[in-house]
């Protein structure tokens, strides 16, 4: 089995894409049929969408944990902190991997993986 489709849903559905977008996705604002605009990408074999909160919820859902494989962490976390992005953790090596996490608009904890060099000897 592998997982084919992750939504998520919110009050701010334009600023939330484009903080997902600094994190170096490619989004597609668009809607099936006559269904709800949307944003959605695809990233190997996954489709991942941002739909708005349905008008009945208040709130969006903060216990949701996502994570992403980035390659440059730094880079990246630099860009965020000047956007105002709330840091959760800074990085932190943890199984071969830098971690570092932060916190989107919603309250939503994202991981952000960077893939460390093995150290090999000459």
């Amino acid at each position: 089995m592998q997982l084919n489709l992750l939504v998520i849903k919110t009050k701010q559905i334009h600023e939330l894409a484009e903080f997902y977008t600094d994190l170096g996705l490619d989004f597609e604002y668009h809607q099936h049929e006559q269904g709800i605009f949307h944003y959605s990408t695809e990233q190997n074999g996954m489709v991942f969408e941002i739909y708005p909160l349905p008008k009945a919820i208040t709130e969006a859902d903060r216990s949701t944990r996502l994570g992403f494989e980035v390659t440059d962490l730094d880079q990246l976390l630099d860009k965020l902190k000047a956007k105002g992005v709330k840091i959760v953790s800074e990085p932190a090596e943890r199984a071969g991997q830098r971690v570092a996490v932060v916190e989107d608009l919603d309250g939503r904890k994202i991981e952000l993986c960077e893939k460390m060099l093995e150290n090999y000897e000459l």
